[in-house]
């Protein structure tokens, strides 16, 4: 008895021996295997910031900005306001064949541009109002004033009487006014300059020909060419008496032009 109780003893202390040594490797099993990793998504990057003017970002400031509807000076860039322009500018917007309404005084610019300012005019031949033919090649020495317009255009009409007094008064100076009517009625050009009494060159110009080969893009249209042939000045619109005067000073080098 005693001795079958010391084998049960002794094979339950192996049995527990064993138990604890198995217990023991699984654990240093354990703690020995590899670690478990945690596999973050990676941080979205911040968008680079674009350089100023780029897409996305604030607009970049214009080199070159529009001008403004005030006038600027002789040989500056031309108005691209409403208003009229003369000296060489280029024209009103809201220009149109028929007329140029309550246009006012614009913005010079430099040589060429719409009127050519500081080159030969073209050539100007017409048929002239009553007869025989005008031939701005004829008139070679003296100083013209070319003046594209139209019965049908008001303001046109209105320049008329500014025209005359002009033409009267700087004669014995040269001057020679020519008004040119565009795609215009012989008879009724013929009536109103007969009850305005016009007394200077009338030109007609049916199929537009002059006005196409003149940029004559809007009436009424001024050129003022001196002596020489060379075109010194040129407005577009109903220009009144004070533009006409000091455009009209171009090519009257010498003379007090006054309204």
């Amino acid at each position: 008895m005693g001795t079958r109780f010391a084998l049960a003893l002794a094979l339950g202390i192996v049995v527990g021996i064993l138990a604890a040594a198995i217990l023991a490797l699984a654990v240093v099993s354990m703690a020995g295997g590899p670690a478990a990793t945690v596999t973050l998504p990676p941080a979205s990057a911040a968008p680079p910031t674009p350089p100023s003017g780029a897409a996305g970002g604030s607009p970049a400031t214009s080199a070159t900005a529009s001008a403004g509807p005030a006038a600027t000076s002789e040989g500056a860039g031309a108005s691209s306001g409403p208003a009229a322009t003369s000296e060489g500018t280029g024209a009103s917007p809201g220009a149109s064949p028929g007329a140029s309404p309550g246009a006012s005084p614009g913005a010079s610019s430099a040589s060429g541009g719409l009127f050519g300012v500081g080159l030969a005019a073209p050539p100007l031949q017409v048929e002239r109002l009553g007869g025989g033919t005008i031939d701005l090649a004829s008139l070679r020495g003296k100083p013209v004033w070319v003046v594209f317009t139209g019965t049908y255009c008001p303001p046109c009409r209105d320049e008329y009487p500014f025209l005359e007094s002009f033409a009267t008064r700087y004669a014995g100076s040269g001057l020679v006014v020519v008004t040119v009517h565009e795609k215009d009625d012989a008879a009724a050009v013929a009536a109103l300059t007969s009850e305005l009494g016009i007394t200077f060159p009338v030109g007609l110009d049916p199929a537009g020909t002059a006005g196409r080969d003149w940029k004559a893009i809007a009436l009424p249209i001024h050129f003022w060419v001196d002596r020489d042939g060379i075109v010194r000045a040129g407005a577009l619109g109903g220009v009144g008496p004070d533009v006409m005067a000091s455009n009209l000073a171009t090519i009257l080098p010498g003379i007090e032009v006054t309204t």
